[in-house]
């Protein structure tokens, strides 16, 4: 397969990929409805489930990035990122991390954001990371610490670090805050712990989560508008059921995490799960709902890796693939969606790009 950006020499492809598959039942079913007509849309039909079951079990499998091929990660020299005259600063966003930490740092020194050093170095830049810092990658706790360390340095320069919500920090806060209890899933018996190992909990991360993080990641905002921008970590519909205002949705998502209530939380991490709402016949339609309600021209998000988006990891029973090749972000849905989720946990790319994209 080819790493990465595409560099580099092409190698034998690992068991790993070649027999990763994208299980059919992944996508949101049925062609767009408008969220006006929802309601009276017909209900799906009842499936069987087995016995345990959890939403997540239908989600994407885990990939361990151990057994696939590495390419050493080189400390790029910092080339601080470029300042305007006046005004804001350039605006940057950084797809799902999952505890890559050393990725993280080579790609935001890359960009010009960080030194040698891991210190703040971009002014008045502003940053804003789309949500999944910890699970399935090796140090999520210091991720997190990473960024909440950026955002006092950026803030104390002129520009900021802020960062949204994903369905990952949903799933850490309910496995600490609920554990084995058992949650309504409508599909039999679920706990988040469960759920939170089958989708790469990391156990050092669970030692080493302390109340400020906790704290932190309750507090994030599910989505936000920059620059014509619609920042989200997943690529769903499922924001509209929250609120027809970036506020009320923000405030809806914190009310109910304050409320602490283990089906209440379930709820939101089973749809902030959902995926692949902007992919094929009558994605664009989706996109427009989203921007139509909350503002904004394109929308930007994370949560689905483009190797999954652009097709290059086999789908059906027999289907060879090449394995994920990330060039750089994923402009699709009539140039209305752009992915930033690398695939950093299946051997593809920890993207950090500058909006908007060059070319």
């Amino acid at each position: 397969m080819t790493q990465g950006a595409g560099q580099g020499p092409e190698v034998e492809r690992t068991a790993t990929l070649r027999d990763f598959r994208v299980p059919a039942y992944v996508h949101e079913s049925g062609p767009y409805v408008p969220h006006a007509q929802q309601e009276e849309a017909a209900p799906p039909a009842e499936e069987s489930y087995p016995e345990g079951y959890t939403p997540t079990e239908r989600d994407l499998p885990v990939i361990n990035r151990g057994d696939t091929l590495q390419v050493p990660v080189e400390p790029a020299p910092a080339a601080p990122a470029p300042q305007p005259a006046a005004g804001p600063g350039p605006l940057y966003v950084v797809g799902d991390v999952h505890g890559y930490l050393d990725e993280l740092m080579a790609a935001l020194r890359e960009q010009g954001l960080i030194d040698e050093a891991g210190q703040w170095c971009a002014g008045t830049t502003r940053l804003w990371f789309l949500g999944d810092f910890t699970d399935r990658g090796p140090d999520g706790i210091g991720v997190i610490d990473l960024v909440m360390r950026l955002s006092a340095e950026a803030a104390a320069a002129g520009g900021y670090c802020k960062a949204l919500m994903g369905n990952h920090e949903l799933l850490l806060l309910g496995a600490k805050r609920f554990g084995d209890t058992p949650v309504n899933s409508g599909a039999g018996t679920a706990t988040f712990q469960a759920a939170w190992l089958l989708n790469g909990g990391q156990k050092t991360d669970m030692d080493r989560l302390q109340d400020h993080h906790l704290q932190w990641m309750a507090r994030l905002d599910a989505l936000e508008e920059v620059d014509g921008y619609l920042l989200v970590h997943s690529d769903t519909t499922a924001y509209l059921d929250y609120g027809d205002s970036i506020e009320a949705v923000n405030d809806t998502v914190r009310e109910r995490l304050t409320r602490n209530d283990a089906d209440e939380c379930w709820d939101l991490f089973r749809k902030f799960t959902k995926r692949f709402s902007f992919r094929d016949e009558g994605g664009a339609d989706a996109v427009r709902s989203l921007l139509d309600t909350y503002g904004g021209t394109r929308i930007v998000h994370g949560h689905s890796p483009i190797p999954y988006l652009l097709g290059e990891v086999g789908s059906e029973e027999g289907e060879e693939s090449t394995g994920p090749v990330v060039a750089g972000p994923h402009v699709y849905a009539d140039g209305l969606a752009i992915a930033m989720d690398g695939g950093v946990t299946m051997a593809g790319k920890l993207l950090v790009r500058q909006l908007p994209l060059e070319g």
